[in-house]
């Protein structure tokens, strides 16, 4: 009787501590985020651990379900703003007294994609839940890769077309960046100083910027490439602010493509040349032999490598006036967002947000504005001397004339659109006589 009583007694506690394990074993999912980008919204659910879900549609009235096994919610989820484009409202409830439903009130049709992302920096377990317009998503679908896209242009004289610059404010959405000791966001003072130089872009004549993001969202790194490629841009420009274990490092950096990361990249493009519409130089690889496919990539690569070295040189020259330097020269390195091997591209490290007193100026309008005119300063000096010839800046670049027989000061000036007191002082010329066989500097207009 004893021995029976203690073997009830045993299954009674190893069961409540088998209930007791489920509970803290079971899923929860702590907080809800939105993000909104240009092709889709996102949601991001905060779990303790990965979780078996199922998401699924609801019409009439639209509704986004999604079901977590076996998992509880910690505390009321966060509501969409009043006016948000896509979600009315978020509402949950219990399922099978085991597992979490939460229901999403739609305002428009979409096409849901949901996955799951390992814990990362200052995040944990994250459920993912991408909603697509489902008109664009079926479109998207249907569309194959084109090999031309149209150029973003602004009219200028001559029909000369702008110099594009694309620039990438690092980071956004999800995924913030690194943080300053009085929690300062990366994604945000970048996308500031990324705005501020897209003005002083804009306001050049002969010269065009491109945001790659445009507000608080995140893009994945290949996908930036892809932006900058469909706006044709002629440079891309990626703007960060670093970060390091020891407080004390400071300083910007401006980065190139290492070789290594060049090589790997070009076997990338040559791999797959056969089966896509892949542009470098504006030639398509498709439908040439490995031979000239790999010269047309070394070729490319080769211009674009010390394309990006001038221009990062030009910027690091810039930024000796505003601040320290973390390092004097051009630095080399991998990054994904660097790889294009038609564009150049570069990476500007504007200082280190670890750093306090960095941190202090990255927050600051005004230090902001220096950082931006040191970088616009740098890629318009580049373009001054090396503008492809079909823009506006090398239309109105500096020219050569040697003088011929029967050419007038007078006639030059005329010839070239400038004045002749112009022409006198960009050569030194004491008087309006000229030789044959003289050659003569042609300033801008």
């Amino acid at each position: 009787m004893v021995i029976g009583m203690f073997k009830f007694l045993k299954f009674i506690i190893v069961s409540v501590l088998l209930m007791l394990s489920m509970q803290v074993h079971a899923v929860r999912v702590d907080s809800l985020r939105y993000w909104t980008a240009p092709d889709h919204t996102r949601m991001v659910f905060d779990v303790t651990t990965p979780v078996a879900h199922q998401v699924f549609l609801l019409e009439k009235p639209a509704r986004l379900v999604i079901d977590f096994k076996g998992a509880k919610l910690l505390k009321a989820l966060a509501q969409p703003p009043k006016k948000h484009a896509l979600f009315s409202r978020v509402r949950s409830g219990v399922r099978n007294n085991k597992d979490l439903r939460v229901v999403v009130d739609l305002k428009a049709a979409v096409t849901p994609k949901s996955f799951s992302l390992q814990p990362s920096k200052r995040y944990g377990h994250r459920l993912v839940v991408d909603l697509y317009n489902k008109s664009k998503a079926g479109a998207k679908a249907n569309i194959k890769t084109v090999k031309t896209v149209k150029r973003v242009t602004k009219t200028v004289r001559n029909k000369a077309r702008d110099i594009i610059i694309a620039i990438d404010a690092g980071h956004g959405g999800e995924d913030p960046g690194a943080h300053g000791p009085k929690g300062t966001q990366e994604k945000k003072v970048v996308f500031e100083i990324a705005k501020k130089l897209a003005v002083l872009i804009n306001k050049k004549p002969g010269m065009k910027a491109v945001m790659v993001r445009k507000g608080d969202y995140y893009i994945k790194l290949r996908k930036r490439m892809e932006i900058a490629r469909a706006a044709k841009a002629d440079l891309f420009v990626s703007i960060h602010a670093d970060a390091f274990k020891n407080s004390k490092v400071k300083g910007a950096s401006v980065f190139t493509l290492s070789n290594r990361g060049a090589s790997s990249e070009a076997a990338r493009w040559l791999a797959k040349h056969e089966n896509a519409a892949d542009l470098v130089g504006g030639v398509s690889l498709t439908d040439k032999d490995d031979m000239l496919a790999t010269v047309l990539m070394d070729l490319s690569q080769t211009a674009t490598k010390e394309a990006s070295r001038n221009v990062a040189g030009n910027i690091l020259k810039n930024f000796k006036t505003i601040g320290h330097l973390h390092k004097g020269s051009v630095q080399k390195a991998g990054f994904m967002v660097l790889k294009s091997p038609d564009i150049p591209s570069i990476l500007v490290e504007t200082a280190f947000i670890s750093n306090p007193g960095e941190e202090r100026k990255l927050k600051s309008g005004k230090h902001q504005a220096k950082m931006a005119n040191a970088i616009f300063k740098g890629v318009v000096g580049y373009f001054n001397q090396y503008a492809p010839m079909d823009t506006y800046f090398a239309l109105k670049a500096s020219k050569r004339h040697t003088i011929s027989r029967g050419d007038t000061l007078s006639g030059i000036a005329q010839r070239y659109g400038v004045s002749m007191r112009a022409i006198k002082s960009a050569n030194k010329l004491a008087s309006s006589q000229v030789r044959i066989g003289q050659v003569l500097e042609i300033p801008r207009g």
